[in-house]
């Protein structure tokens, strides 16, 4: 049977340690993935907007334009 004593008892804490730290350390660099990847989402709705909205003007225009061309037929 093993001996089982403090130092191995150490030995085995201070890996443990070691690999919550290394998780720790993954989930801080998956945190901020996530963060860019929101604010890069969010951005692009911002900008679908915005191209909706220039679009809609130009549209509006066009529509002004073609009445005032069929009422002048």
């Amino acid at each position: 049977m093993a001996k089982v004593d403090l130092e191995f008892l150490a030995r085995q804490m201070e890996r443990m340690i070691n690999d919550l730290a290394g998780l720790k350390d993954d989930v801080m660099v998956l945190t901020a993935r996530v963060e860019r990847l929101d604010a890069t989402v969010h951005s692009l709705v911002v900008e679908v907007r915005a191209m909706h909205s220039r679009h809609e003007r130009l549209a509006s225009r066009v529509d002004r334009l073609e009445e005032q061309g069929s009422g002048g037929d």
